[in-house]
């Protein structure tokens, strides 16, 4: 796996963020930019979740990989 965009669940977060973001601006002008605001931002953080946690394990990936060859060179 290359990318967190290859992820199944990262493409599913992002669609359900698209559509959140569509609906929320559909709603009462009075919820339209305390509430509306808030569920449009909670929808985005789940899919920027996804893709930091992704980054991380690609960092642990390349430190586990880089931790051999560093003990052979020395």
């Amino acid at each position: 796996m290359s990318s967190y965009k290859d992820l199944e669940i990262f493409q599913l977060a992002f669609d359900l963020a698209i559509k959140i973001h569509h609906a929320s601006l559909k709603l009462p002008k009075f919820e339209l930019f305390e509430q509306g605001s808030q569920i449009r931002r909670s929808s985005k953080s789940v899919k920027d979740n996804i893709v930091e946690d992704m980054e991380d394990v690609n960092t642990k990936r390349n430190i586990l990989n880089f931790l051999p060859i560093h003990r052979i060179l020395r």
